[in-house]
């Protein structure tokens, strides 16, 4: 049962935190005397060009206005990118305060010098010639201006938002966060008067359900219990509200997100609400109760650039990811790229600047030394690696597993504003030179990973190219196996191996289309062909287990797991496994990335001048010494 808020004790505790604090000026603008930034007009302005003299950057950079018309009235939203922002970058949305110019409030503020430190982007929303209208009267342009910053070919976005609200621009942001949780990251509100209870109970009577698209739908049992739109964890902050009028916006999201009653003060924030310890969020069943909801009751000047500075630290602090289906939504702790040491770099592929990044993570030497095992991912369709990195955090797991992450990026391919994936095989050859002249590696551990496109791209490659790494395990796609028996990689053909490799493959009851169903179904798809060669090439038979034979794990029982197995040196040795997540939809969560190391990390392979392969695996995952046992020869 979710705990249910009064605004009494939250008033009472405002009221005797306000009595300690002086006043300062709120609206009041500093002086500058820096040069004005002019907005270029995008309204047929031809899309940007590809640019391959660079490695994952938005073409497009610069200050730039959109106009909108709405019921025949003219409104606009400026655009800011920097520099250096890549694709798909963050951004976060602003709605400026009324009575300021748009220009001065970037300056004064800092929001143009984070977002150029940050290399990310800005999307501003500007109130109308007579100011801001109510959170209904704004709605349509809202909504109007949000759908053009999702989805247009002058730039492109992460897929999820930071969303900060200034003064009477602020509750029209908040409407619509509230209508759409699962598209925003954390939000901040100053100088708000919130929302009132009228529009926020509604969505207590909303609930998500399966549908997804053009994806299978996820079909979910009839004693279930849905998720309600009002119980989306959606980390929110509130400066100096209104008081007396922004209550139950304020208890709307204690409850939303599972909020002790209590708060802890923090001299920054205020009074923090944390997500309780007990919370039952399925948003957090992988990251545990990160969630909170803070009120800063006090005077501050909010355009002060301390200020906006809190605001980022607030709000940076969560990434999330998958923004239609609310049960593989999960909010989690977003990468610091300073504080873990991650590297960004670049090399030439077939002639074209490509970027990788890789980690290596303390715990690499302190629980390897000098052989760290690799793990190489190759991202869906359109993310790339930084994109991935937070939707995945294999980052979070190599930490805690010690392994070396090497993430692909994508190349352009549909737009100049999207990547795909492009010369995978010269691309994987190359890196792996790298990962082993200039990083201490076990180059009998490397191991590969993808979602989607870049399952795809590594489900190929351990069906035509085994002997490329000890063990593959991905999420939702898999190897193409054309009428011919061939499988396409980077537009060429080739034959399907017959040597085995460890494989794992992850997908979702709400999947892409040729992944429905399931293996004991009466479809004949590309899920049946793949786990058909790994069982043929392993002597294994389908019948050697049926659907209700699976193992269940996860939260919520959503995993379901069948695992083919051989008895090596009186060792049951996992070979083949297929899991369906019968609550997620076609993206990956954060949840099973260490469930795919957790086989990955028990297999290596060598492989001699002559190409000749042995593959061993080692119950303790090679923490224990010399209890690897051999599991295959190509020789053999």
């Amino acid at each position: 049962m979710k705990k249910r808020y009064s605004s009494g004790l939250c008033i009472l505790l405002i009221v005797s935190m306000t009595l300690l604090m002086l006043p300062m000026t709120g609206w009041a603008a500093s002086d500058n005397n820096s040069k004005k930034m002019e907005a270029v007009t995008l309204n047929g302005t031809d899309f940007p060009d590809y640019d391959y003299s660079q490695a994952n950057q938005l073409p497009l950079t610069g200050y730039f206005n959109y106009n909108f018309s709405i019921s025949g009235i003219e409104r606009t939203a400026k655009i800011y990118i920097s520099e250096d922002a890549p694709i798909r970058s963050y951004f976060t949305v602003i709605a400026v305060p009324g009575g300021m110019d748009t220009e001065e409030f970037l300056d004064v503020t800092g929001w143009k010098e984070i977002a150029d430190q940050k290399a990310e982007g800005l999307f501003i929303l500007e109130p109308g010639a007579d100011g801001w209208g109510t959170y209904s009267e704004e709605a349509a342009y809202i909504s109007a201006a949000l759908g053009f910053y999702s989805g247009n070919r002058y730039f492109s976005i992460y897929g999820e938002h930071y969303f900060v609200g200034y003064g009477d621009g602020a509750p029209a942001l908040e409407a619509w966060a509230a209508a759409n949780p699962l598209r925003v990251i954390s939000q901040v509100y100053l100088d708000s008067e919130g929302l009132d209870e009228a529009y926020l109970t509604q969505f207590e009577e909303m609930e998500f359900g399966g549908i997804n698209g053009g994806y299978n739908p996820i079909l979910f049992p009839e004693d279930f219990d849905y998720i309600a739109v009002s119980e989306a964890l959606l980390p929110t902050w509130y400066i100096n509200p209104v008081k007396g009028q922004f209550d139950d916006s304020l208890d709307y999201w204690l409850n939303a997100n599972d909020c002790d009653a209590v708060p802890e003060m923090d001299k920054v924030f205020g009074m923090v609400y944390p997500q309780s310890n007990d919370s039952e969020s399925w948003m957090t069943s992988y990251s545990g109760p990160i969630s909170k909801v803070a009120v800063l009751n006090k005077k501050v000047n909010v355009l002060k650039k301390s200020v906006t500075k809190d605001i980022c630290d607030f709000m940076n602090f969560y990434t999330r990811y998958e923004n239609v289906i609310a049960y593989g939504n999960q909010l989690v702790e977003r990468a610091d790229y300073k504080a873990l040491g991650i590297e960004v770099k670049t090399m030439i592929v077939e002639g074209e600047l490509r970027e990788y990044m890789v980690y290596v993570p303390d715990s690499a030497k302190k629980m390897w030394g000098d052989k760290a095992p690799v793990v190489m991912v190759w991202p869906g369709n359109t993310q790339t690696d930084k994109v991935f990195l937070d939707a995945t955090q294999w980052w979070k797991v190599a930490q805690e597993e010690g392994f070396v992450l090497a993430i692909i990026c994508e190349q352009y391919v549909a737009n100049s504003v999207t990547v795909s994936h492009k010369n995978s095989i010269t691309f994987y050859e190359q890196l792996k030179e790298v990962l082993l002249d200039d990083y201490k590696v076990d180059p009998a551990r490397i191991y590969s990973t993808g979602q989607s496109a870049g399952s795809m791209v590594s489900q190929s490659f351990a069906a035509v190219f085994p002997d490329f790494f000890a063990a593959v395990a991905s999420t939702s796609g898999d190897a193409r196996i054309g009428a011919d028996g061939k499988i396409t990689i980077d537009t060429v053909p080739y034959d399907v191996s017959t040597q085995m490799i460890p494989n794992y493959l992850i997908y979702g009851t709400g999947d892409l289309s040729f992944l429905k169903g399931h293996l004991w179904d009466e479809l004949d798809n590309n899920l049946d062909a793949v786990a058909a060669h790994h069982l043929a090439v392993n002597d294994f038979s389908l019948d050697e287990h049926n659907y209700d034979s699976a193992s269940i794990s996860g939260w919520m029982d959503r995993f379901k797991t069948w695992t083919w197995s051989k008895e090596f040196s009186g060792e049951e040795v996992p070979i083949f496994q297929v899991t369906e997540n019968i609550y997620r939809s076609h993206n990956c969560i954060h949840e099973e990335m260490p469930v795919l190391w957790d086989f990955l990390e028990h297999y290596s392979m060598t492989m001699d001048q002559d190409g000749n392969v042995v593959r061993f695996y080692s119950p303790s995952g090679f923490t224990v010494p010399n209890d690897q046992i051999q599991i295959y020869s190509s020789q053999e």
